[in-house]
């Protein structure tokens, strides 16, 4: 016990983690400021409450903060890899990583242009109403279009790349140094996943069976291209283990977890037409998606594998157990 807190207290003292917590409290406060008691973006058919949108980002980070622990708990006999020997020396990992977040940028924003230009509504790294309720039907073909776009641009291009500039699969955290451990962490979370998705959400469960294995199927195939792969391979497998050689452990377990909201400043939702709505929009956005971020980072961080985080808390929970109820009314499977 005695080991464990000051353990804590080291963590604690961390400047990184102390100035994420203060930007965690300021853009708390910063999105009721900016909404005036009424939630301006569309997030779903029916926008909560601001105050109980921060109430439930903050409830939500505390509960995966949790689960970090849990994860710390079944681990505690591994040891920590060293994702900084898998990147280059710190000239080039700043180059690899700057060109890539350009690159990264720039597919982002033409998905966006190109989405709205030809279905109304933008290419993000989320279909419409992913996680949140839907507030459009969208076509096949969209749907096929978007998973193609982001699996292709920002996943299937970046790996293949990074392969050439001859990293290997193990520089770029895509194989097991421990698969027991692995399959046991991906076990427990994704348990721990599905079973609040299920109990919380009971939109899965509502379906038929032939909805839930055909839509289920196709939900877990068209997500897999379209987010899960892309948000593997740009930053858990790319990004990490160049914060990792860049910054201190602590701070590179930090921009992993901001990364991933970054990824998603273009989700169909925000709105970029106002000043306040764009500020608002990146706020939300980061209330959002920084807990799952911090999940996503963790698993990744500890285990030295990304493949953990995409399976236990990315492709079936919360995207199939989730976000099938989306598919089957697209795809009109009855």
């Amino acid at each position: 016990m005695a080991q464990f807190g000051s353990k804590l207290g080291n963590l604690l003292r961390q400047r990184s983690l102390q100035v994420a917590l203060l930007l965690w409290v300021l853009i708390s406060l910063g999105a009721l400021g900016l909404c005036h008691g009424s939630m301006p973006l569309q997030i779903g058919p029916n926008p909560t409450n601001p105050v109980a949108q921060v109430i439930s980002s903050s409830i939500a980070l505390v509960f995966l903060v949790l689960e970090v622990g849990l994860v710390s708990l079944i681990t505690r006999r591994r040891p920590w890899p060293d994702l900084a020997e898998r990147a280059p020396e710190r000239g080039v990992a700043l180059r690899e990583t700057v060109f890539l977040w350009i690159y990264g940028g720039m597919v982002l924003l033409a998905g966006r242009f190109i989405g709205i230009h030809y279905f109304g509504e933008a290419i993000a790294m989320h279909l419409n109403g992913s996680l949140v309720g839907a507030t459009r039907v969208q076509s096949p073909n969209e749907v096929y279009t978007w998973a193609a776009y982001n699996g292709i641009l920002l996943g299937l291009i970046p790996y293949a790349a990074f392969r050439l500039r001859g990293y290997s699969n193990q520089q770029l955290n895509l194989k097991s140094s421990n698969l027991r451990s692995d399959v046991i962490v991906i076990l427990v979370v994704l348990a721990i996943g599905c079973f609040m998705d299920l109990t919380l959400g009971t939109s899965f469960t509502k379906l038929t069976h032939h909805q839930q294995i055909v839509g289920g199927l196709l939900t877990f195939v068209v997500h897999m291209f379209g987010t899960d792969m892309p948000i593997m391979i740009f930053i858990y497998s790319i990004l990490v283990p160049r914060y990792a050689r860049l910054v201190s452990p602590v701070t590179a377990f930090l921009l992993g977890a901001a990364s991933y909201p970054a990824m998603h400043v273009f989700e169909s939702w925000t709105r970029y037409d106002t000043l306040s709505h764009s500020v608002l929009s990146v706020i939300v956005v980061f209330l959002f998606f920084f807990p799952p971020g911090v999940m996503k980072s963790f698993l990744t961080i500890r285990t030295g594998n990304a493949w953990v985080h995409m399976w236990g808390f990315h492709a079936i929970s919360p995207h199939v157990t989730v976000d099938t109820r989306l598919i089957v009314r697209d795809f009109d499977i009855r």
